[in-house]
């Protein structure tokens, strides 16, 4: 059981309430761990993060292992004011759990969170280290097959000499995450037939990127008169309110929800696809 949630908007103080519109799509309902289960292990032991971009700093909020059998996404983001966000739900599948395996995982300006296991992932975690540059393997500090993802997507963008830049495009992005998937897929079919089923989603101070190879991956754009009153329920507006908030845009994307169903309204991303959000820009989709 995962779940990814990111969202993107030019107003920090929109991002919690559009994530508490579909409350119930982004909560998770924990399985009981067995009684047999060992304190933090079974289908039982859940952690969660959220990573997120609030006046230029980066910020983690990370609890790798949570006790209660229901987790909103509404509720863990509700005191945050942020442009960018990235947030993630998981049980355990690789990696035990602990602060340095919980998502998102951080370098520099990139956050980044992963749905889905690695095929092999174990036996594959030597190969995966030795891809890497030496600066970048010194630097991996979990156990999870996502972490080691997240630093194969680094050493592209490193290839290109963009790992150092703050400027990097999102075109370059996506770029390196079709590296990083050709890498990861060529190495997995030496090892197994299972195909490589992930979804991911990574996030700059821009722009937000996600990518589906597994679960339905949707997104939406609000933005007008119309998505504000959604956001605003029924507080009222006074006509020189209006005008200041018709340029709000907020964008969110998510995946691996109950029943593969997403929200009403939102639009369904395609296998094998990318969506670029970001603050101005309707949403960019893109094969792999």
């Amino acid at each position: 059981m995962a779940r990814l949630l990111g969202f993107i908007a030019n107003r920090p103080d929109l991002g919690s309430r559009a994530v508490a519109l579909e409350a119930k799509a982004f909560t998770v309902r924990v399985a009981e761990a067995p009684a047999a289960s060992p304190p933090g292990e079974g289908p039982g032991a859940v952690s969660w993060g959220v990573g997120f971009y609030q006046g230029g700093e980066i910020l983690l909020k990370r609890r790798p292992f949570d006790e209660r059998r229901t987790l909103s996404f509404a509720d863990l983001v509700k005191d945050i004011k942020a442009e960018v966000l990235v947030g993630h739900i998981r049980t355990a599948t690789v990696g035990a759990l602990r602060t340095e395996n919980t998502h998102p995982f951080r370098y520099r300006q990139w956050l980044f969170a992963q749905t889905g296991t690695v095929p092999e992932a174990e036996r594959l975690r030597g190969r995966m280290l030795e891809s890497l540059p030496q600066f970048l393997a010194r630097d991996v500090r979990g156990e999870t097959d996502a972490e080691l993802v997240f630093y194969i997507f680094l050493s592209f963008l490193h290839d290109t000499n963009k790992l150092d830049r703050t400027d990097v495009d999102a075109a370059a992005v996506r770029d390196a995450l079709r590296s990083t998937l050709s890498l990861v897929e060529r190495l997995c079919a030496e090892e197994s037939k299972d195909p490589v089923r992930i979804n991911l989603l990574v996030g700059c101070g821009e722009f937000l990127v996600g990518t589906r190879l597994s679960s339905p991956m949707g997104f939406q754009m609000m933005a007008g008169r119309a998505a504000l009153e959604r956001l605003f329920g029924g507080e009222s507006f006074s006509r020189t309110k209006i005008p200041h908030l018709m340029s709000a845009r907020i964008a969110l994307c998510a995946s691996d929800l109950d029943e593969e169903r997403l929200p009403t309204g939102w639009t369904a991303l395609d296998d094998r696809s990318t969506v670029t959000l970001s603050h101005t820009d309707e949403p960019f989709v893109e094969r792999l």
